[in-house]
């Protein structure tokens, strides 16, 4: 058990994920700029990842993505979707924390209904602190 978050809140993210993509919902891992917390693994993938290197490399990537486009005519950042082999990688980021999911394959609709719940939390967790 981790005391990043609250056991009521990785419930509330486990739940809104699952409710956006059901079963193809591979892992969920919260994290912030010091610590991170895998949250959901599905019982079907290795439960022992180690994933140090995946949470710097996000939240590295963010920083360095959220610099370098502000401003621009695309908008303001909202997620990143990852495709690799055997499935999707989404991160999304908020203030100095986030989440990542891992998914199997899901349609745009999935992604943009993930990203979308997930971030109203995060919003919501942002104002608190």
């Amino acid at each position: 058990m981790s005391n990043l978050l609250p056991e009521e809140a990785e419930e509330k993210l486990v739940t809104v994920c699952r409710t956006a993509v059901g079963d193809s919902l591979r892992s969920l891992t919260y994290f912030n700029r010091f610590d991170y917390v895998q949250v959901y693994i599905r019982e079907d993938l290795e439960q022992e990842a180690d994933l140090n290197s995946f949470i710097g490399n996000e939240w590295h990537d963010f920083k360095m993505t959220q610099d370098a486009y502000r401003g621009s005519e695309l908008g303001d950042y909202e997620y990143t979707i990852r495709v690799f082999e055997n499935g999707y990688l989404v991160r999304i980021t908020v203030e100095d924390f986030g989440v990542f999911v891992t998914t199997d394959g899901i349609s745009m609709q999935d992604f943009e209904a993930l990203a979308a719940a997930t971030t109203e939390i995060l919003d919501e967790w942002a104002i608190e602190e």
